[in-house]
């Protein structure tokens, strides 16, 4: 159905709570809900907390109290109808006596689908309204849980000219203090950041997220990919920071990238952001891994030196991937390009 303004303005605040909890929530949905009660006044709000902690619907019960009898909850996704860490949030909503639930998004995860259908065999009225902003705040979890590996995005920085370092190899800093900041931003959101070796060791990048007064309390897990058998296949050490997994090709050759991104899936990671170097990208594209691309483009010409992006197993103008462009932005005197990659 479609949503009148009423319904627009409480799913758009539940949308701006769901949003607060990205990048916090894996292997859960990070969602919103909003009580609001017959008379039109929001009576409780609340968002996903951190896995094992309380739903977005059963926070925003426990915000609105005796209150939430009779009101409609306004939630980004269909609400759970299984009992893991946490019970049904189905049965809270029905125990609150809440007489009607919006729903942006409905659940494409069939352990947890079907809580439309059980909150109308309880009498409550349920209208899905399927709503874009919800879905593109769930993009990377929905994405994710509908094929069993993570989203991807693959970030990157260059010049004008596609140039990620100087001939001489200096790259630091392409891009202004703004553009760096905002990475730490998108870094904040997923639950993994992915490098090559050959990055790691040439640039001995931190793959953390800093903000101004130092690291943040949590931390995505830092994946080190590393095709040459240097290191054991699996390894996990811990330096204070965040926990880095190393996936490497027993014995050299080629990483097995697809199913690694299966293997992070089952760890919880449903986001990915990858940023390792042109060559680790290259391999990533060609084989159709990248959802989506954030290119920070700074003002700058240097006409010589290692390109942004390496082989991606396109020889012709016709084989080109073609992206969406979803956002454009000024970041300080840079300029932040947001993609999706079509067919992806």
């Amino acid at each position: 159905m479609d949503a009148d303004a009423t319904d627009e303005t409480h799913l758009r605040r539940a949308v701006e709570l769901s949003l607060l909890s990205l990048g916090e929530t894996s292997p859960n949905p990070n969602v919103g809900c909003v009580l609001v009660s017959p008379a039109g006044t929001v009576v409780g709000e609340g968002r996903t907390a951190p896995a094992g902690g309380p739903h977005a619907e059963v926070s925003a019960l426990a915000a609105a109290g005796g209150a939430a009898r009779g009101a409609t909850a306004y939630v980004t996704l269909e609400p759970c109808d299984h009992t893991g860490r946490t019970g049904p949030c189905t049965a809270a909503l029905i125990a609150a006596g809440v007489a009607r639930v919006v729903v942006a998004v409905r659940d494409p995860d069939p352990v947890a689908a079907g809580g439309a259908e059980t909150l109308r065999a309880a009498g409550i009225r349920v209208d899905v309204v399927e709503a874009a902003a919800a879905r593109d705040a769930m993009v990377g979890w929905l994405t994710a849980v509908g094929r069993g590996t993570p989203y991807v995005i693959w970030k990157f920085a260059a010049t004008l000219d596609g140039r990620s370092a100087a001939a001489d190899g200096t790259s630091r800093w392409i891009t202004s203090p703004e553009a760096r900041a905002d990475v730490h931003r998108i870094r904040a959101g997923v639950d993994a950041i992915i490098a090559g070796v050959g990055t790691v060791l040439a640039d001995d990048p931190q793959l953390t997220v800093r903000t101004a007064t130092g690291p943040a309390a949590r931390q995505p897990l830092r994946v080190v990919v590393d095709g040459a058998g240097r290191t054991p296949p699996t390894a996990k050490v811990r330096d204070g920071a965040a926990a880095t997994w190393i996936a490497t090709a027993p014995g050299g050759g080629k990483v097995d990238l697809r199913g690694m991104l299966r293997e992070l899936y089952e760890q919880g990671v449903r986001t990915a952001l990858l940023e390792g170097g042109p060559t680790l990208a290259g391999a990533f594209l060609a084989e159709g891994l990248v959802d989506r691309v954030v290119a920070y483009l700074a003002p700058k010409l240097l006409g010589a030196g290692p390109a942004a992006l390496a082989a991606a197993g396109i020889s012709t103008i016709s084989e080109a991937l073609t992206l969406d462009v979803v956002d454009l932005a000024t970041i300080g005197p840079d300029v932040r390009l947001t993609a999706t990659v079509k067919g992806a």
